[in-house]
């Protein structure tokens, strides 16, 4: 369920921060863009209790008015995650399209390509790295949250942090110190690839041209 959890959170907050930072660097001037931006980056600084609890206190209220949801669980934790989460993305996002050439974009519409083609044949794959790196961190966080999914989290939905937090208040058994070695074990596999793989690249890079024979 953790799993699942973030992958949703992750995916969904890649999509929501990607068009907020969209609109935080291409649209400088217009109405409520101060209040927008402060909307998208109060989950940065705001605490995990109060975001906790004013999450819970919105799905109590809808609960009451409009009959959803019926009760707490996955869906809810995949919103509150997702909440959150799109914060860290938009802000990732939105520092590589500072650095993006316009006139790559210019050109492109001067050929002929819609915005709309524009945007996902020259804009994605050039921010493409920080979409990887916003997914990765979103990931990491909505794994990592044990506050915020503890307020809006029911009977049956229970995460991997909540179940370790119960668990250590009762003392640390062989599972919890089994479990920490394979999570610690698997990021160090993932970080070696990563690391190999790049470094391929980067020789594979700088590795000079063959010259050519007349």
């Amino acid at each position: 369920m953790s799993l699942r959890i973030a992958f949703y959170s992750a995916t969904m907050a890649v999509c929501i921060g990607t068009l907020a930072a969209m609109v935080m660097t291409r649209f400088n001037r217009f109405r409520g863009r101060t209040m927008l931006s402060s909307m998208i980056t109060a989950p940065l600084v705001m605490p995990e209790v109060i975001t906790g609890l004013s999450l819970l206190l919105l799905f109590v209220h809808m609960a009451q008015i409009i009959g959803w949801p019926t009760d707490r669980g996955m869906v809810t934790i995949w919103i509150a995650h997702t909440t959150f989460c799109s914060a860290y993305v938009a802000v990732v996002v939105s520092s590589r399209l500072r650095e993006l050439d316009m006139s790559i974009e210019e050109a492109a519409l001067d050929l002929g390509a819609t915005p709309f083609k524009t945007f996902f044949l020259i804009t994605i794959p050039i921010i493409t790295p920080a979409l990887i790196s916003g997914w990765l961190l979103a990931f990491t966080l909505s794994l990592d949250d044990l506050v915020i999914a503890s307020f809006v989290s029911g009977p049956g939905a229970t995460t991997l942090p909540m179940v370790v937090f119960s668990s250590v208040r009762l003392g640390v058994s062989p599972k919890i110190n089994a479990l920490a070695t394979l999570i610690i074990l698997a990021v160090s596999v993932i970080a070696f690839i990563a690391w190999y793989l790049m470094r391929r690249a980067e020789e594979k890079r700088r590795r000079p041209l063959p010259e050519s024979v007349e």
